[in-house]
């Protein structure tokens, strides 16, 4: 292959650091796309060079402000499905760069029929449940990508068997793993080269009701409410019964208080004998002698207390 004047890969010596390459693409990229590769410089470089699957494509002639480089691939045909990497010379110091990290430009070719897709056991599982999705085209795939709508990562690649189908595990799926799946496969022959995604099956992952007792669960929460309402309870009842006593000895206070008041002596009592038919009662006075309530050495002599009874004069029947 002949190489630009001024420029040959094995003219100068290394220099220490190299560039870095990104492809840019409004959207995935199919045949006769443009796409635009962008090579970045980490200094100052007099030219920039492109290199198709290790092999040099084209250059550019940089200024010393420039610090990228922009090369565009028009109307993208098979043999553009490879990897590509970016070289730069130096201005100061001079010499030549290692060659960037390579990227792989992958196209779809839309002329390829897409796979068929299915997943079992069912669409709506819940959290732990092993789910298996397959994928086939017995003519054409190579290997078989499993997507998920929002992500630009593949989820899973898996070789077919000899019927031409590939089968994809999602173990222990949880509601993360929810969304929509879809496959393409590697078609036969190129590596970067992909068929169309085929059809789409959904996923939704129910989340499993906690067990009870377990992460605040039902009998949780009731276990914990019923202290504290027995304690509340327990408050309420002491509360109430203070008021009442306080109440009541707040009565008694006054009763002792009000004028013409007299306080009865514990040890005066009355008994009352049920009287017998219609006859004649006497009364007869029992004197008890008990001892006195006063403190000792008071003036006031006691009086001894006076039982009264009712006594009837007529004898058993």
């Amino acid at each position: 292959m002949a190489y630009p004047q001024r420029y040959h890969p094995l003219a100068t010596a290394i220099a220490t650091s190299g560039p870095s390459l990104s492809l840019h693409s409004s959207q995935g990229v199919s045949l006769g796309d443009t796409v635009t590769l962008r090579c970045h410089l980490p200094q100052p470089a007099t030219r920039v060079e492109l290199y198709q699957d290790g092999k040099w494509r084209s250059s550019k002639e940089m200024d010393q402000e420039q610090d990228m480089a922009e090369f565009s691939l028009t109307g993208i045909k098979q043999e553009d499905a490879v990897r590509y990497q970016c070289q730069y010379q130096g201005l100061e110091p001079a010499g030549i760069s290692e060659k960037s990290e390579p990227v792989k430009l992958v196209v779809t070719d839309h002329s390829y029929p897409p796979p068929g897709i299915s997943l079992s056991p069912k669409e709506h599982v819940e959290m732990g449940s092993n789910i298996t999705i397959q994928c086939w085209n017995k003519k054409y795939g190579a290997s078989f990508l499993l997507h998920k709508d929002g992500h630009s990562a593949l989820i899973q690649q898996q070789e077919p068997d000899d019927g031409g189908t590939a089968t994809f595990t999602l173990f222990g799926v949880n509601t993360a793993d929810s969304g929509t799946y879809r496959c393409s496969y590697r078609i036969r022959g190129s590596y970067l080269l992909l068929s169309p995604l085929g059809d789409n099956v959904t996923l939704e992952v129910i989340p499993r009701p906690a067990p009870p007792g377990v992460n605040g669960g039902p009998s949780r929460d009731l276990v914990a409410a019923v202290p504290g309402a027995c304690a509340a309870a327990i408050v309420i009842i002491i509360v109430l019964t203070a008021s009442l006593l306080l109440v009541a000895q707040r009565k008694r206070m006054q009763s002792d208080l009000r004028p013409g008041a007299t306080s009865r002596s514990p040890e005066a009592m009355q008994f009352q004998v049920s009287p017998g038919d219609s006859e004649g009662l006497t009364y007869a006075q029992l004197q008890a002698v008990t001892p006195s309530t006063h403190p000792p050495g008071s003036s006031t002599t006691p009086e001894p207390p006076i039982i009264y009874a009712e006594v009837g004069t007529r004898g058993p029947r």
